[in-house]
Formats: structure tokens, sequence, C-alpha cells
């Protein structure tokens, strides 16, 4: 693709350049094995291929993806950078044997307007993130699973939701979360908090957009060194668009099937030297193969960066997000399956049926480089108004009745967060280390209320025809003896600290620790009672990453995470979630890193997740409840993403899972398996060129049975998607797809959120897109 700049162009490696260790002489540090490696990418930050890179008398040229290894010896030497367009840039650096990593390098064009030629599509690979150590890191160097969902796949596959970027993450499950919320199944645990944007909790439960984001970051197990509480079975972090010093703007437009529209903007301008902006906006008015379900939704995200090739800069980023929609419970069960009832049938009330969700958000992200460290801060402030009213079908009768209930819940909640953190280098003789110090301090406050539908007066449920279970007779709303009225206020407080070390040429260790305050105060308005819970938590990691050759990486890895006792809403505090301490996640983790090509990689991880202190019923007393309750997830995934040949790009995984009760708890005995959580699940989507400017992809989603309910009374068949898509590049400004969801017409259930809240999959489906750039 050409483009025509008149900025700066920005080389971003992955590594970090080291001096000789402290207390040996440079004579010593001279002769051996070394190899300096990384990306170039342009102000876009896309990857800027066929730079030529220098050290000494090794030369190498950046790929598609922008990535270059040279080889050289450990001594001094000169780094020279130069691309098409640009001034030749050379620093003289000093190398160690074994890795040499470069943090940043900027290059002057060479004129006011230049052209450069930029590789337009990568692949599906992703090669370094910033989320799991808090510092720029690559992925093959990080001791945990990790799938990385870019711009690109969102893209081609015209992703819209959460639950789409996982479609193709190994060892995770999208549930229905009462049709309100996202909600994830992740290693077998579920969790509707632990989401992340930017590395700052984005814990409400609503539906999130992917409009604004440049890649979804999905890391499994459990990660409270870098994310603080919760999640046990892993996290799911946003990263969001941010202003570049380019000029760029593109229009997205799709349309299809069940009353599909969908219209997104992204444009960004500077304004001198020292400032960029950009804006993201998006509207949406579909309907649903749900019959009665719509959904209406907008969101705008301006940022704003200031500061261009400076040791300082300040990133601000405000977004207003409103999603309306009608609430949909899916439909029941039936001697143990779902039952047998059209797809698009819905159970209830549609008229009364509604979710809300607005959502205002501001943050701060403040930089300083201070000689050899770097000085980070952000502060995000967000305001969320989340409301829902439901009707939910309940058990089938043997004379094809079924039992309908209403309620409605409201959570207003505003979250005040600051992560503060310095990261450097220094060497411990030939031990060269990164280390990482910083805290998070915070604040939430949650008010909830919930009432109880009413049917003729008193009745809480009302039974009508399974061939016909939609009424129109309103539900009143009030509230019941145990609806919840609360005021409840969260604060944080913690610190830690983290060491990445270079041990030998081959070997890397890394540890950390981090201590958390978590403090919860709750007020029950209806009794006027206050109750609080202080809970101090300590959460160790340890890795090892063993690279015997430079594109095999072998790790192992410990990690804990904790949640307290008023779960992962702390919605509620009672008398005697009060006295229990937090359940505990215990992950070990081995795995395989591979880069089988220059632009492929492949995952092999195995796991053991042990989750304890869960709740359970006292054998000797069946009112008391006590904290022996364990939970163990097993399993093996693997996962893969890139180009397997220059127009053939691939991803997908496979996920193998063992999750059942290992003692009783007081929802399920023991070797009970967890709800939604199939044995076996697998997804491959490709991406071909067949003609410069058309390509096709096809993709097959999967899994084997699960059960609905840790119960396990209830199962939902296993079964096999096929999706497509066809893509035309009229040139490099009009883009033209069609993407199909369900090829065959399978008839399939996607998920649930118990046995009698059941999800059909869509049918087959047609999604047209077009996108303009200019």
């Amino acid at each position: 693709m050409k483009c025509v700049m008149k900025c700066r162009a920005i080389v971003v490696f992955g590594l970090c350049l080291s001096a000789p260790a402290f207390g040996q002489s440079p004579a010593a540090a001279i002769g051996h094995p070394s190899r300096v490696y990384g990306q170039v990418l342009d102000p876009s930050r896309a990857p800027i291929a066929g730079a030529r890179v220098s050290v000494g008398e090794s030369t190498s040229t950046t790929g598609p993806d922008g990535e270059f290894e040279v080889d050289s010896v450990s001594g001094t030497a000169s780094l020279r950078v130069s691309a098409t367009g640009f001034r030749l840039s050379t620093l003289p650096v000093t190398l160690v044997p074994g890795r040499n990593e470069i943090s940043s390098l900027m290059l002057e064009v060479d004129a006011v307007r230049t052209d450069i030629t930029v590789a337009a599509d990568a692949g599906y690979r992703a090669t370094v993130t910033s989320s799991a150590t808090r510092t720029l890191t690559p992925l093959e160097d990080i001791p945990q699973a990790i799938s990385v969902v870019g711009r690109g796949q969102m893209d081609d596959q015209l992703m819209m939701s959460v639950a789409d970027v996982v479609r193709y993450v190994p060892g995770i499950t999208a549930i229905q979360g009462e049709n309100n919320r996202d909600q994830l199944v992740i290693r077998g645990n579920s969790t509707s908090a632990d989401f992340f944007v930017n590395g700052v909790r984005d814990d409400v439960q609503y539906y999130r957009d992917l409009y604004n984001l440049e890649r979804v970051e999905v890391l499994k197990g459990p990660s409270a060194m870098v994310f603080g509480r919760g999640g046990g079975g892993g996290v799911v972090n946003r990263v969001t668009k941010e202003a570049q010093f380019m000029p760029f703007s593109s229009l997205s437009l799709t349309g299809g099937s069940f009353g599909d529209r969908r219209a997104a903007v992204d444009t960004g301008r500077t304004v001198g030297r020292q400032f960029a902006w950009r804006l993201n906006g998006m509207y949406e008015d579909s309907d649903s193969f749900r019959n009665y379900v719509h959904l209406h939704r907008r969101g705008i995200n301006p940022s704003l960066v200031i500061g261009n090739a400076s040791k300082s800069r300040l990133v601000l980023s405000y977004e207003h997000f409103r999603d309306h929609r009608g609430a949909d419970r899916g439909i029941p069960s039936w001697r143990g399956l779902p039952v047998d009832v059209p797809e698009g049938r819905f159970f209830g009330n549609p008229d009364q049926s509604r979710v809300r969700a607005h959502v205002n958000s501001g943050s701060a992200l403040f930089e300083r480089q201070a000689g050899t460290v770097l000085l980070r801060s952000r502060t995000v402030a967000a305001d969320y108004d989340k409301g829902y009213q439901n009707f939910v079908p309940g058990a089938v009768s043997a004379a094809s009745l079924v039992s309908i209930s209403a309620y409605n819940n409201a959570t207003a909640r505003r979250n005040v967060f600051n992560q503060t953190d310095a990261t450097g280098r220094f060497s411990t003789g030939r031990v060269s280390h990164q280390w990482l110090a910083g805290g998070e301090a915070g604040r939430q406050v949650s008010g909830n209320f919930r009432n109880t539908g009413y049917f003729d007066g008193n009745n809480t449920t009302v039974a009508v025809a399974l061939a016909n279970p939609v009424f129109r007779t309103p539900a009143v709303f009030r509230q019941s003896a145990t609806d919840a009225d609360n005021l409840v206020r969260a604060s944080v407080q913690a610190g830690f600290v983290q060491d990445q070390i270079q041990l030998l040429p081959k070997l890397q260790l890394i540890g950390g620790m981090r201590f958390d305050r978590v403090a919860i105060r709750y007020f029950d308005n209806r009794t006027a009672t206050a109750r609080e819970r202080t809970d101090p938590l300590v959460s160790p990691r340890a890795g090892l990453v063993f690279k015997p050759v430079t594109t095999l990486s072998l790790y192992g890895s410990y990690s804990v995470s904790w949640l307290p006792g008023s779960g992962d809403q702390f919605a509620s505090l009672t008398s005697i979630t009060e006295q229990l301490k937090p359940e505990k996640f215990t992950n070990y983790e081995t795995g395989v890193k591979w880069t089988a090509r220059r632009n492929l990689s492949v995952t092999l991880a195995a796991y053991r997740l042990d989750r304890t202190n869960t709740r359970a019923t006292d054998p000797n007393n069946a009112v008391r409840i006590i904290q022996t309750g364990s939970q163990r997830s097993e399993g093996v995934e693997l996962g893969a993403s890139g180009s397997l040949a220059r127009r053939w790009h691939v991803t997908g995984g496979y996920a193998l899972q063992d999750v059942v009760v290992t003692s009783p708890t007081a929802a399920a005995p023991r070797g009970a398996h967890a709800a939604q959580t199939p044995r076996h699940s697998y997804s491959l989507w490709n991406l071909v060129e067949l003609r410069p400017r058309l390509e096709a992809g096809v993709g097959i989603v999967g899994r084997s049975i699960m059960f609905a309910a840790i119960d396990n009374s209830v199962t939902l068949p296993g079964y096999a998607r096929v999706d497509g898509g066809l893509f035309y590049s009229w040139n490099e400004h009009v883009r033209l797809q069609a993407n199909v969801e369900n090829l065959g017409g399978r008839r399939y259930y996607s998920n649930a959120d118990n046995n009698t809240n059941i999800s059909p999959g869509s049918p087959r489906s047609l999604r047209l897109g077009l996108t303009l750039r200019f």
C-alpha cells in the first residue's frame, strides 16, 4: 500500500540493547555469538517490509511483518537502519553474548513528502505484548499461554463482540450470561468481571463492542501479579486504538441477514509536530434470528496524543457508549436436552424485555523516559449505568406447559483507578535484569437494586403453552423480601515488583510478587445493615524459559490468584460470606512456543489449575457453610497463528479439558463436571489469496458435548459449524467482503446460562461489508 507521510517514522524493537555487565571487562565480552532482533513499524504501527538492518558486517531485511533478526558477535559494533524515503540512521552499540534488546530508534524522512511501501497484510501473528509483564516482551519469552486477536482478523471475520473474538481462542467458552453481558468460561472457571481495557479493570456486566480496538489479548491462567484480584482462569484485555502522527480515514459499512445494519468510522490527523488526534465512532441498528430481539447501540471515542519523538508524552481518551437491546433468556430443556422448538421462538413478554448499558469512561496516560528508566502513570475514571428486565423460562411440564418468571435489576457503578510503575535495566555480572516496580489504587462505588415480577396480583410465575409462549399481559415489578437494595464500596491498594532475568544466553527467568489490600464495605438499604470485609492478598508469579534454538522456547510457570468471598461483582455481603476467606486459584503450566516459519507461531501448553476455598455445606450441619470445596482443571491447549505461505494466513486451536469438582461444594458433589466446559473444542480459520485482489476464507468451529449447569442433568449436544468469506479489493482504498456464518445451516445450541436458559445457535446468515480508506 502506498501512503504519503509528513512525519517521522518509528522503528520499534522487541528487545533492548545491553551494555557489558558491571564488573566485566569489555574484552571479556568480545567474540561470543550474539543476536539482535526486532520489528520495524510505521507511525500507525503497521509493519514496514524491506527495511535494511545491519549490525557490523551482518545484514538483514525486514519481512512482510516488519521483523528481522541479525546474527553477530559480542563487542562494539555499529547498528544501521535504512528504508526507502528515510535518512540512514547509525547508532554505536555494545552487544553482549546471547540476546540484545533495543527499545526504539527514530528515523527522519528525507523530504517533506515521501512515498513508502508498507506491507498490506502481515497475517494474524502477533509478536510482542506489554500486557502480560507490563514491559514490552516478545510472546515467545513469556512463560504463559497468550492468544492475541488483531484488528486484521476482526475485520476479516466481521467480528462484533467479545464472543466472536474468543471463538478462535482455545480453552474458552462464551456463555449466555443471561443474555445481558459478556461472560466467559476460561479453563473451567466462569467470569463476568475479568475484563480490562489497556490493563485497567472494566468489570461491570455489559456487552462490549470492538469498534475502537487495535487488538484483544487473552491471557490464560491466574494473572493477579499484573491485573490484581480475580482472573482465576485468565483475563481478557482490550487494547484501544491510539492517535498516530499521520493522516488517515476509513469508513466501514455492513449489512445482512436478520436486519443487520452497522456503520463505523476511524479517522485521525496531526496538528503541528506535537499533537495528533483520532476519532472512532460506531452506530448499529440490527435485529436477530431470535423473534422480538433487537439491538441498538452507538459509541464514540476521541483520543489525543501530546508529544512526538520526545522523552515525555500524554495520551488522553474518552469513550461514550450506549447499548440497548431486547432481553432474551433463550429456551428451556426437556428430559435432559434443549426443548425441540423453532430456533427463533421467544419465551415471555417481549414488550417488557429490555437491556440497557450506558458507559462513560475517560483516561489519561503519562509516560516519561528518564535515562534508562521509563515512568508510566495511567488514570481511568468510568461511570456505568446498567439495567435489564427479563422473562425467564423455567421447567417444562408433561402437559407441554412452561413456567415463566420475571425480574429486573439495575446497577450503577463508578470506578476510579490509577496505575503507576517504573521499568528499567541493570546488570549483575553477566546476568541482565529488566525490573518493574509499581502500584495501583482504586475505588469502586456500586448501587444494586432488584425487583421481582408478579403476575395476576401475587403470583411470581405464570404457565404458558410451549407451542405459544409469548404473552402481552404486563407483569408488575416490585421488591420481594429478598431482592437486593444495597450500596457497596470497594477499594484496593496494591504494590508489585518483578524481575525478568537473562541468566544465560538460552535461559531466562521471571519472578514477581503483588500485594493487594481489598476492602469491601456493604450497606443493605432494606435492613439498614452494614457489613465489611478486608482481605490482604499475596499473589506470586514465577516462570522459566529455555531456548535451545532461537525459534523454540520451552517454558514452565507457577502463579496464584484470589477471589474475595463477595464474588467477582461484590454485589452481596452476607453474614456467611463476610466470614469466608478468598477463593484461591493455583496454576502450574508448561509448554512450548515454536516459530515454525518466519511468520507462523505455534504454542502448546499443558496446565493444572486448582481452585480451593470454595463453599461447601457442612456435612454435620446443613445450614452451615464451610470452605472445603475444590475444583481441578487439567488440560492441553494448542494454538497457531500466522502464515503457512505468503498468500495463506491461518489462526485457530484445539483444547482438551477435564474440569471436575474434587471435593463437594455447596452446588455439586465430588466428580461433577464444570458447567459449559466441553472436553474437546477446536477452531481453524484460513484466508487464502486466490488472485492479486481476490481472497477467500473458510473456517470451522466445533466442540464436543457439554453440560448446561454444574448438576450435569442437561446436556448441550456437540456440533461443528463451517463459516466462509469472500474478499475483493478494488484498489488500496476500497474493499468488499461477504461473510457467511454456518454455511451448512447446522442446527446447534451455542451455550446456556443454566438448565432452562439455553441459547440456540444462529442459522445460516450473510453479512456484507464495504470498507473505504482515504
